[in-house]
């Protein structure tokens, strides 16, 4: 067989040795030795009678389709939508498709995360299944089963699931066509069925035992939109019987035979230690069990929650601040200011020469932005309830990573990986908050490094509890950031400049970049290190830097005397995608429409995890200065449409949770501890507050984006242009409500009075 045949029609050996199919590794992902994924998969899933396909797919005797899903459905709705999409390419009858959470095993690793890594990079054909194979490998040996960065549709979907269906579906049209000795082409696979012209016909249940035996394809052919049956139509999701009635779990529901509860006593201050603590009091109360030193606080455990978190508040401590008892709102952002000063920083942007342009410009603008620290306040209090046995460890919780869960308990507790068994059940929400530590990613002690120490000192199993306080005060926060820019705009009003300056560079990379047609750049960032505690928000670096730079935008379209839109529109001349999504949003929101009196329209837009979403908020200013938003009108450019119904969901949801962070949200850092504790103080939007969200999507057929965060950015600028619009008050640091916002109009008319 000559180099280019072994290259063109790869024996199963060679399959093996490459790693998978094309696109995500996903039918095979062998290991060079040991068992192979397929083999681990199976045991983790498969009873008698049941075959296991391509990993994430399990077909029953009673002819039911299992899709296991290796992401956590926090309400996104990904659990439907990736079921979705195996289903379609598989050719399954979707009333007999079931889905399940991943188990928390390595032949789950989501190596179509790690592939983000290599997104745009062109890698040669000949080298693409050693490509796969090299980062299923990497993220089995990091526990990667990660759900974050919007990525369970887009990578996870579209280059695992998708592949996965239409090979498993290959297998049995061959499977079929040997037994019937027909070629295969002649048959065809539907509704779970795979039929022939002759009247011949197979439930995939009857052919699963001799498609399990064939060679999966390297390139299983997908299928074109236009002959789409399952994907783009609004399916109710899966999980929302169980929700309704009742019976799904989420991690604070678990009970376990001798159940002990845990709560602590945290030391308020961060990056102080506990130096001592009075346990005899604590030890006499009825019900306790147990005091426990951890990192940064103290642990009681007792028979029941209630009592520990009574206990643990009586509990007096003792603690060394470390000096950072000083830090303070106030400190921090002077050492922004600082830090910026001090020097030109590390580079981010640099295009032609914007620090030439803006020395000789005629009319310069500059703006200094800032947004504080933000809390999670996920609905379920964090919790994770841990039982060592037996040289064992069992784990029941809701995280965003489950197999990084089993990796992290198996270090702390001193326990091989494989004695440790994750349960994975439902989040009450997430957004970032249940991602356990990852070295180099998060580093903060979270309920699951702390629950685990517990555990090894009781015995029995442990649930520990935040309380709605623990959550607010000792969280992984977005972190606060300061922005500052200039620009220089040319004799028509267009910005010939823009320079940017901000602290602290987060993920995703790209956050702070613009779309717009700006000749010269420069966008450059300083790392200003605090002890507060820092991890990923709901959109990441994106919340931030859109609320910058589209009002900064604004600021440069009110200078040049244009409309906002047409300002944003002239400079998208080269972005049609960008555009597209600009244009839908101001004609479905009527912009320059005339609106009711004291109402006032803005806009924001911004690209993120490869979707492109424009905001146009419509609100009114009351003459006291009470802020109201009316009504927001979304375009949004995601590529496709998987699930109509839970695709707009996850925009309306970005939206809301996106206004809460602009109209209240606010961590306050004083003597180095954070002031809030609760709802009372750290205000959430109502629904009475809610506005009326209209979502309109484009089908660009581009690459699939993600949807769980990308409608999250734009909406604060979207509202702070508007007041400003409704005002003539330029706001430039959140949230809302820390600004009087009273009209300049009233304010004048009350002084004439």
């Amino acid at each position: 067989m000559s180099i280019k045949d072994k290259l063109t029609n790869p024996t199963r050996r060679q399959l093996i040795v490459a790693g998978g199919i094309a696109g995500g590794g996903l039918l095979l992902g062998y290991a060079f030795s040991g068992p192979s994924r397929h083999t681990l998969a199976e045991r983790a899933t498969a009873r008698k009678g049941e075959h296991v396909f391509a990993t994430w797919l399990k077909i029953s005797p009673d002819n039911t389709v299992t899709v296991y899903v290796p992401h956590a459905d926090m309400g996104q709705g990904v659990i439907t939508a990736l079921a979705m999409m195996a289903a379609e390419e598989m050719e399954a009858d979707w009333s007999r498709v079931r889905a399940e959470v991943a188990p928390a095993e390595k032949a789950f690793a989501n190596e179509n995360f790690g592939q983000r890594f290599t997104e745009g990079v062109n890698i040669p054909p000949i080298f693409q299944g050693v490509t796969d194979t090299a980062m299923l490998k990497l993220v089995q040996f990091l526990n990667v089963q990660v759900t974050g960065g919007s990525s369970s549709v887009r990578w996870t979907g579209q280059h695992g699931m998708r592949p996965a269906g239409a090979a498993a579906k290959d297998m049995l049209i061959r499977a079929a066509a040997a037994r019937w000795n027909v070629a295969p082409s002649e048959c065809m696979a539907k509704l779970s069925h795979v039929t022939h012209p002759s009247g011949k016909s197979a439930s995939f249940a009857e052919l699963a035992n001799d498609a399990a035996e064939l060679s999966p394809p390297y390139h299983p052919v997908l299928k074109a939109k236009a002959d789409y049956t399952i994907v783009g139509k609004p399916i109710q999701r899966l999980d929302i019987p169980a929700k309704v009635n009742g019976t799904a779990i989420y991690g604070i529901d678990v009970r376990r035979p001798g159940q002990l509860y845990a709560a602590i006593k945290f030391s308020p201050v961060f990056g102080s230690e506990v130096v001592s603590y009075d346990s005899e009091p604590i030890l006499k109360r009825y019900g306790v069990k147990k005091v426990v030193a951890i990192p940064g606080g103290v642990a009681v455990v007792a028979d029941n929650f209630w009592r520990a978190k009574e206990a643990a508040a009586a509990l007096e401590i003792k603690i060394d601040a470390k000096g950072n008892d000083a830090i303070s709102m106030t400190t921090i952002y002077a050492q922004h200011d600082t830090d910026l000063a001090k020097g030109d920083g590390s580079k981010d942007v640099e295009i032609g020469d914007a620090g030439a342009v803006l020395g000789q410009a005629a009319k310069r603008i500059e703006a200094t932005y800032r947004v504080p620290y933000l809390a999670h306040a996920c609905m379920e209090p964090m919790n994770c309830t841990v039982w060592i046995h037996g040289g064992k460890a069992e784990v029941w919780v809701g995280s965003q990573s489950p197999l990084s869960v089993r990796g992290r308990v198996a270090d702390i507790a001193g326990l091989d990986f494989e004695d440790v068994t994750v349960h994975p059940l439902l989040l009450g929400g997430a957004f970032g908050r249940r991602v356990p530590v990852i070295k180099g990613f998060i580093d903060f002690p979270s309920e699951i490094d702390f629950a685990t120490l517990i555990a090894k000192e009781v015995d029995g199993p442990v649930q520990l509890i935040y309380t709605r306080e623990d959550d607010i005060q000792h969280d992984a926060y977005r972190v606060a950031v300061t922005s500052t820019f200039r620009a220089a705009l040319d004799g028509e009003g267009n910005p010939a400049a823009w320079s940017n300056r901000y602290t602290t560079k987060d993920e995703p990379g790209e956050a702070a970049h613009i779309p717009y047609a700006v000749p010269n750049q420069s966008i450059r960032y300083v790392e200003s290190p605090t002890p507060v505690p820092r991890g990923p928000w709901r959109s990441v670096a994106h919340s931030q830097h859109t609320f910058f730079t589209e009002s900064f935008m604004d600021e440069l379209a009110h200078e040049a005397g244009k409309d906002p839109f047409e300002f944003r529109r002239a400079l998208l001349k080269d972005q049609p995608r960008h555009l597209a999504v600009l244009e839908l949003a101001a004609a479905k929101a009527g912009w320059g429409t005339p609106l009711e009196k004291g109402r006032a329209r803005g806009i924001a837009i911004q690209e993120s995890f490869k979707s492109i979403v424009a905001e146009v908020a419509e609100i009114s200013v009351s003459p006291s200065g009470e802020l109201k938003v009316h009504r927001v009108t979304a375009a949004v450019d995601c590529g496709s449409v998987i699930n109509p119904d839970t695709a707009a969901q996850q925009v309306e949801s970005g939206i809301i949770f996106g206004l809460t962070a602009a109209l209240h949200g606010e961590i306050t850092i004083e003597k180095g501890a954070v002031a809030q504790s609760n709802f009372p103080d750290y205000e959430m939007v109502r629904m009475a507050d809610v506005p009326v969200i209209d979502v309109h999507f484009i089908e660009s057929g581009a690459n699939l984006g993600g949807l769980g965060e990308p409608a999250t950015p734009p909406i604060a600028a979207a509202v702070s242009n508007a007041v400003f619009a409704a005002t003539g008050k330029r706001v430039r640091d959140l949230p809302l409500r820390n600004h009087d916002l009273t009209p300049l109009s009233a304010k004048l008319a009350r002084a004439a009075d």
